[in-house]
């Protein structure tokens, strides 16, 4: 029996995938998590299988809560599922130590074929995913985009400003200083050549970097 955990901070959504995961004679879902804080406590508590886990979520993003759980179990397989299918996403999931991704549109069909295919130690990416990671490759350099120049601790930072999130409230869910907090906005501002919040906020919109 595959021990699974999911992370989402929708509760319709969560009761969806559980809906899907216990249909399977295979696996269960033993924690469920609308948080990434109450992810990794719950990660801590059951030691589950398998790690679902959302990107966007309040608090701690989706990419942090992978690479702290990436940190204390490096030998848990985390995929990850999200509305997103821009590969600067699925390349950062990656980067941090997902071992799968797949979008929610995808995830009626293939989400029990995804937790089983990490769980045996293999990766696994949705269609969809896959064919945006291909499109990068064949575009090569040439067709990087402006978030293709930002670190994930970067990207991390322009969610949160592009939410409203104030500079205090952003060291607190990072674990870093306040003044760590406002040198990234600064360094943000020069290397997507903008000038303040409210431009910071309109591009992560016009990329996908936030969704409502």
């Amino acid at each position: 029996m595959i021990r699974v955990l999911l992370a989402d901070d929708h509760q319709i959504v969560r009761a969806g995938l559980c809906r899907i995961v216990e249909e399977s004679a295979e696996m269960q879902v033993v924690a469920e998590a609308s948080d990434g804080e109450e992810a990794l406590r719950l990660a801590n508590e059951t030691k589950p299988d398998v790690a679902v886990i959302d990107i966007s979520m309040p608090g701690l993003d989706g990419l942090e809560v992978v690479s702290r759980l990436r940190s204390v179990t490096p030998r848990l397989p985390i995929l990850v599922l999200t509305m997103h299918e821009e590969e600067q996403y699925v390349v950062r999931a990656l980067q941090v130590g997902a071992s799968g991704y797949i979008t929610k549109r995808s995830a009626p069909e293939e989400l029990v074929k995804a937790i089983m295919k990490v769980h045996a130690g293999k990766r696994y990416l949705s269609g969809t995913v896959a064919e945006a990671l291909a499109l990068r490759v064949a575009r090569g350099m040439q067709g990087l985009s402006p978030v293709d120049s930002l670190s994930t601790r970067e990207i991390q930072v322009l969610r949160s400003l592009a939410l409203g999130k104030t500079n205090r409230e952003i060291a607190d869910i990072y674990h870093i200083s306040v003044k760590t907090v406002d040198t990234y906005r600064l360094r943000l501002l020069k290397k997507l050549n903008l000038r303040n919040n409210a431009e910071l906020s309109r591009f992560a919109i016009q990329n996908g970097l936030i969704e409502f």
